[in-house]
C-alpha cells in the first residue's frame, strides 16, 4: 500500500486533533468524505484501504491508546500530536488488518515520522510497534470481574460514562451485545422510491450490482437495501434520476410508523437532509418540510428536486418557536428533534468521544422546547411521531411521558403501523424498567443495534385527543 494513502489518511486524524473534537464542528465522516472526493483519482482499492484504517483508528482510539500507555513509556495524551496519530493508525493495522505485514506497517510508520520532521523518533516509534506486534495474541485488557465498566470501556472502545449508562439502563448482558453491535461494520443505506414497481426496483438493483455494488435487503422493508463495495453514490446508475436516496432503514420505519394516507398534510419540524420529509410526500398529499437554517434546507431542496418531489414546500424556520397560523391542521407532525446521536455511533465514529453529560443535559431542554413548540400543529385526531437517533432514556422514554402526561397526547400502540420482524426484536433483549405505563410502552420502540437491523433509533407514535 502507498505510504501516500497512510498519510492522507494521518491528514484527517490530525485535523480532527487540531480541531477538538468534543468541540469541532467537523465530523471524521465529513473529513473522510471531503477526502474521497479530493483524490478522486485513487483507485478503488487505495480508497477503501484509506477509509477503512481512517474509520477503524476513530472507531478505536481509546482501546488504541489503552495499549499504547501499556508499552510506550510516554503515555498517548503527552506525545506529539503528530505521533500519536501515527502510533494509533499504525496499531490499528497491526491488530485489525490482517493483510498488511507487521514488518510493512512498521517500516512505514518509520518512514513518514522521517518524513515528517520526526527523524530523532523513528527508534521510539519502530520500537513500540516492534512490541505491541511480538504481543498482539495476549495483549493486556482489564480484570472483567474487578473493573468491568473499564473492561467493557476499552474492549469495545466507548468512554466509561456510556458504558455506566447502558449497564445502568440495559444491565450487563445486553448493554455488551449493543457495544459490541456498535462496532460491527454499519454499511450505507439506500432506500428506493416506493413508488417504482418490483420490476423498476430490480432492474434498478441489477444495474447497481453490475456496477460491482453489493446490496442486501435491509430486512424490515423491501424498499431499503444496505450498499457495499461503493465508491461514490453519486456516480451510480439511478442516483441522479431520483430511484433511490440515502436513507437508514430505522429513518424510514418512523414515517412507516405515522399509517400515513395519500391527501394526509404532514409537518417535518427538524427535517434536514430530508429523508423522512422525502418518504412522506410518497405516502401523503402534502409535506411542509422546515429546518433551522438556510444551509440545512438546501440539502432538503437538494434531495427533494433530484427525487422529483413536488409536493414539498421547504421553509427556514425555528423549532423551538411556534407559528400561530400552523396550530391545529396537520393530519401529521413528524419531530426527528436534535439528539446525542449515540445510535448511530457506527456511522459517526467520533460522536462518542464528542457527547458529555454537561452537552446531554442542555439537548433535553432543547428537545423539550421543540416539542412543546411544535406539538400543537397536530389537528384533533392528528398523529405525532417523536423520534431521535439515540439510546439514552432520558431523551426518549422519559420524553414519551412529557409527551402523555405534560401535553396530553394519547399513546397509540405501534401494532400494526410496523412491520411485525420490528416488533418482535423489541423482545429480544431483556425487559429493563423504564418508567412508562403499559400503553405508553406499547406506543414507542427502542431499536438497537446487536439485537435487530438498524441503527440505534427510537420511535414513538401518540394521537392527539378529539375535541369533546
Amino acid at each position: 500500500m502507498a505510504e501516500n494513502i497512510r498519510e492522507l489518511a494521518l491528514e484527517v486524524l490530525l485535523a480532527l486533533e487540531k480541531k477538538d473534537v468534543r468541540t469541532g464542528n467537523e465530523f471524521s465522516s465529513r473529513l473522510i468524505t471531503g477526502t474521497l472526493d479530493k483524490y478522486d483519482y485513487l483507485d478503488a482499492r487505495d480508497k477503501a484501504f484509506f477509509k477503512r484504517v481512517t474509520e477503524g483508528t476513530i472507531e478505536r482510539q481509546l482501546e488504541l491508546d489503552y495499549y499504547l500507555n501499556a508499552f510506550s513509556s510516554l503515555p498517548a495524551d503527552k506525545m506529539k500530536p503528530f505521533i500519536r496519530c501515527l502510533l494509533r493508525l499504525s496499531v490499528y493495522q497491526l491488530l485489525y488488518m490482517d493483510n498488511v505485514p507487521d514488518s510493512a506497517v512498521c517500516n512505514e510508520a518509520c518512514k513518514l515520522a522521517a518524513k515528517r520532521g520526526f527523524r530523532a523518533l523513528k527508534g521510539f516509534v519502530n520500537g513500540v510497534l516492534r512490541n505491541i506486534s511480538r504481543s498482539k495474541d495476549s495483549l493486556p485488557l482489564p480484570d472483567v470481574d474487578r473493573e468491568p465498566v473499564k473492561y467493557f470501556s476499552v474492549k469495545y472502545s466507548m468512554p466509561e460514562w456510556l458504558v455506566e449508562l447502558w449497564l445502568e439502563e440495559y444491565g450487563r448482558e445486553a448493554a455488551e451485545t449493543l457495544l459490541e453491535g456498535l462496532l460491527k461494520i454499519h454499511p450505507v443505506s439506500l432506500r428506493f422510491r416506493t413508488d417504482l414497481s418490483d420490476g423498476e426496483r430490480e432492474a434498478c438493483v441489477r444495474r447497481l450490482e453490475q456496477q460491482g455494488v453489493r446490496l442486501t435487503p435491509g430486512g424490515y422493508l423491501p424498499y431499503c437495501f444496505s450498499l457495499e463495495h461503493m465508491d461514490n453514490i453519486r456516480r451510480l446508475p439511478g442516483y441522479e434520476e431520483g430511484s433511490f436516496t440515502v436513507q437508514d432503514v430505522s429513518s424510514a420505519l418512523a414515517v412507516e410508523a405515522a399509517g400515513l394516507r395519500a391527501g394526509d398534510f404532514v409537518i417535518d419540524v427538524c427535517a434536514a437532509p430530508g429523508g423522512k420529509s422525502l418518504l412522506a410526500a410518497e405516502k401523503a398529499g402534502r409535506v411542509l418540510a422546515r429546518d433551522v437554517s438556510e444551509e440545512k434546507t438546501a440539502l432538503i431542496r437538494e434531495n427533494a428536486q433530484r427525487m422529483r418531489a413536488g409536493n414539498i414546500e421547504i421553509q427556514v424556520f425555528d423549532g423551538t418557536q411556534t407559528d400561530g397560523e400552523l396550530t391545529g391542521r396537520a393530519d401529521v407532525v413528524l419531530l426527528d428533534v436534535p439528539c446525542s446521536g449515540l445510535g448511530v455511533i457506527g456511522k459517526k465514529r467520533d460522536i462518542k468521544y464528542r457527547v458529555t453529560k454537561e452537552g446531554l443535559k442542555s439537548l433535553l431542554c432543547l428537545q423539550r422546547q421543540i416539542v412543546a413548540a411544535s406539538a400543537g400543529y397536530v389537528k384533533p385526531g392528528g398523529t405525532l411521531i417523536y423520534s431521535t437517533c439515540t439510546i439514552h432514556r432520558a431523551e426518549n422514554e422519559d420524553m414519551v411521558r412529557f409527551i402523555t402526561r405534560e401535553l396530553g397526547f394519547v399513546p397509540e400502540p405501534l401494532e400494526g403501523v410496523l412491520p411485525e420482524a420490528v416488533l418482535a426484536g423489541k423482545q429480544r433483549f431483556p425487559k429493563a424498567e423504564n418508567g412508562l405505563t403499559a400503553r405508553e410502552d406499547a406506543a414507542c420502540i427502542q431499536l438497537l443495534p446487536g439485537f435487530m437491523e438498524s441503527d440505534g433509533f427510537f420511535i414513538a407514535r401518540f394521537r392527539r385527543p378529539t375535541e369533546s
